[in-house]
């Protein structure tokens, strides 16, 4: 079992934020025990000062505390100066950093004039052309001295003007090098991510912090696992900051939920300094729920549950999803456990709410009465009800009773590392009634219950879910079913991974996003990726069925899986040409008729 190998937190019951050293990013401490930061990124032009200014200054107002802008080139990085001479002016002083792909010659023209930089391992100076081949160690070490040579001067230059640096790995931008060695993994995540450290370090250079970004959670949570586990096992100068972020996790509720099963898990875990939600809306939009995710943690709450005592073993591989191998059990009707399904439960008052339009809720509906489950509520410290369903005959339903004065995953880890395996659990996602402020807060109650049970489901613990601090029947439903669907333990609908703009975007992501999901929302298990541009697009492809990606302005290249199959298409068409595609691959049907009201 790797657990027993690797440790990523100091305890997997009881909160403690991860000890890291300070980088300073402008006058902005992240790590070094300062309160977590939210960043955003512009998605106006970088050639349109102006534009991205008036952006920055909203999204500082609206609390965003690091702006990135992305510097595709030399020639475009040059109007940073002005960017930052407009911000200064008008009285923020919000640090910037300088979004690097693939030029290390912009990355030296952007360091001049922001306090950051951020670049991609995989395609910083490496190859990455998708090319197959076998790697000699000789090559290996050849290319690994050629990305040295061309990232010291960077690293030195940082040195010089007191500039910061993000190392962040994208799952989706691997080099050819790295994917051919380690694969498309996130050991490979983590050794890209180290091979760039080791050279910061042997410049003497150490204002740096790291990043782990992938479209799937349960990719991005291992990542960030195995890379702090990483860290830990190298000695504690190697304490650096995590900036977190589920990249091209969408719009709407499903974008909101994604990042917060990635980013809300890692935080619940002491993981995490600096956080951006990555959304295909309006960057602006992006800073409440960076802000509703950090804020327990920056006040303190975690504080304030029970300790957790003489806790065993946690049942679950950290670094390796296996679902919990419960038996399978009938609960009025539907089965749960093994590898069934896993079902939405609801409470008698919400069915009774919805019973008379069941019929109409198409792939809403709830499944099972909690109070008809004949359910087995319990609190995980109490060793005489633990004791008695390990003895008993039969497989039971199980969970966590209401009241327990414990975090909702640690309470949950609990139960399933004392419980026997064969007894299939069912996930709450709190454990207490919700104040009315709380209650009334929609956007709250989904990032918790995404957090909360996302979290568990993408660790293999869970076999039925009920979402009980949503009040409201239909929404706490559409979330229970969210959360499974982004979990990626239940897929019901169209999954769709779509990237937030920038400056780098060859079209208008929002409005094409929107105009494909009206077009293909029908296509159950269907995946579909739309993305700006080719930065990440094949890789964050790779669990994608079909892809719709900005090749040159007004074109569009369209992707089944990693491969490019169509190219240049003019955008007006595209769409219509993703559809063929589709059908080219018998995966397309028509929508159903909607049900009558």
């Amino acid at each position: 079992m790797t657990a027993a190998l690797l440790r990523y937190c100091h305890d997997l019951y009881n909160y403690q934020r991860r000890e890291t050293r300070p980088v300073m990013v402008g006058k902005v401490q992240i790590g070094g025990g300062a309160p977590v930061v939210v960043q955003s990124m512009l998605t106006s032009d970088t050639r349109d000062a102006e534009s991205c200014v008036k952006e920055a200054l909203a999204l500082a107002e609206a609390g965003c505390q690091i702006v990135r802008v992305t510097a595709q080139t030399r020639i475009i990085a040059e109007n940073l100066q002005h960017i930052r001479d407009g911000l200064r002016a008008a009285g923020c002083d919000v640090p910037l950093v300088a979004d690097i792909h693939f030029k290390p010659d912009a990355a030296m023209e952007a360091v001049k004039w922001v306090e950051k930089v951020r670049v991609n391992p995989g395609n910083y100076a490496d190859k990455k052309k998708f090319a197959v081949k076998e790697y000699t160690d000789e090559e290996y070490a050849a290319e690994v001295a050629h990305m040295e040579q061309e990232f010291v001067p960077l690293v030195k230059e940082c040195v010089r003007l007191g500039r910061a640096m993000r190392i962040g790995t994208n799952h989706g931008s691997l080099s050819d090098r790295i994917m051919n060695r380690w694969g498309d993994t996130p050991v490979g995540m983590v050794e890209s991510a180290l091979e760039f450290a080791r050279i910061a370090r042997s410049q003497g250079y150490h204002n740096f912090l790291f990043s782990m970004k992938a479209s799937n959670p349960k990719v991005m949570i291992e990542a960030y696992r195995l890379l702090v586990a990483h860290l830990n096992k190298l000695g504690g100068d190697w304490n650096y900051p995590i900036h977190l972020g589920v990249t091209e996790a969408g719009d709407g509720e499903d974008g909101r939920i994604k990042s917060a099963i990635g980013i809300g898990s890692l935080l619940a875990d002491g993981i995490g300094d600096t956080v951006r939600v990555s959304l295909t809306e309006d960057a602006i939009f992006e800073i409440p729920v960076a802000q509703q995710l950090v804020k327990p943690y920056n006040e303190g709450l975690p504080a304030h549950f029970e300790v957790i005592e003489n806790a065993p073993p946690v049942s679950h591989d950290p670094f390796d999803y296996v679902r919990r191998d419960s038996q399978v059990i009938t609960v009025n009707g539907v089965k749960a456990g093994g590898h069934e399904t896993v079902p939405v439960f609801t409470t008698r008052k919400k069915w009774d709410a919805v019973a008379h339009k069941i019929d109409k809720l198409g792939d809403y509906k709830p499944e099972v009465v909690i109070e008809d489950s004949n359910v087995t509520a319990i609190d995980p410290r109490d060793g005489d009800a633990i004791n008695e369903l390990n003895a008993s005959a039969e497989a039971r339903l199980v969970t966590v009773k209401d009241g327990v004065n414990l975090p909702v995953i640690a309470a949950y880890r609990l139960l399933a590392a004392k419980l026997q395996p064969r007894h299939p659990l069912l996930l709450k996602d709190t454990f207490h009634a919700a104040s009315q402020d709380e209650a009334a807060d929609f956007t709250r109650n989904l990032l918790v219950a995404a957090t909360n049970i996302g979290s568990l489901l993408c660790d293999g613990i869970g076999d039925a879910v009920i979402v009980n601090g949503e009040e409201a029947p239909g929404q706490s439903l559409r979330i229970s079913y969210n959360i499974l669907q982004a979990a990626g333990v239940r897929i019901f609908k169209t999954d769709y991974v779509a990237c937030p703009s920038c400056g780098r975007t060859l079209f208008n992501l929002q409005t094409t996003t929107q105009k494909i999901r009206a077009a293909t929302g029908h296509l159950k298990g269907v995946r579909i990726a739309v993305m700006g541009c080719i930065v990440n697009g094949p890789g964050e492809m790779a669990d994608a069925d079909f892809g719709y990606v900005g090749g040159a302005p007004d074109k569009i290249n369209l992707y089944v899986g990693k491969t490019a199959v169509k190219f240049n298409i003019p955008e007006e068409e595209a769409v219509e040409r993703l559809i063929d595609l589709i059908k080219e691959h018998n995966r397309w049907f028509d929508a159903p008729a909607p049900i009558a009201a």
